[in-house]
């Protein structure tokens, strides 16, 4: 998951992740000042977080919170 200490929704995301158990690792890009061409890049995203599971970007906290709601987060787990 790629994130920066002072986005409120990667907090979220963090929680929303330990809350179910699931191991991440987190990039924190916020000490790149160039960190939105660099996560564009990375995951074709502009905003954190972006959250990438086996090299298939997910999105963001709004598409993780959408997994979890239709209980499709559980099939992440077990991939």
């Amino acid at each position: 998951m790629y994130t920066t200490e002072w986005c409120g929704y990667c907090v979220r995301a963090k929680a929303l992740l330990d809350a179910r158990g699931l191991d991440y690792d987190e990039v924190d890009l916020g000490d790149d000042p160039a960190f939105r061409a660099r996560l564009n890049e990375l995951t074709g995203g502009w905003t954190v977080p972006q959250i990438v599971v086996d090299d298939r970007v997910i999105g963001g906290y709004a598409e993780l919170r959408l997994l979890d709601r239709d209980g499709r987060l559980e099939l992440l787990r077990a991939a």
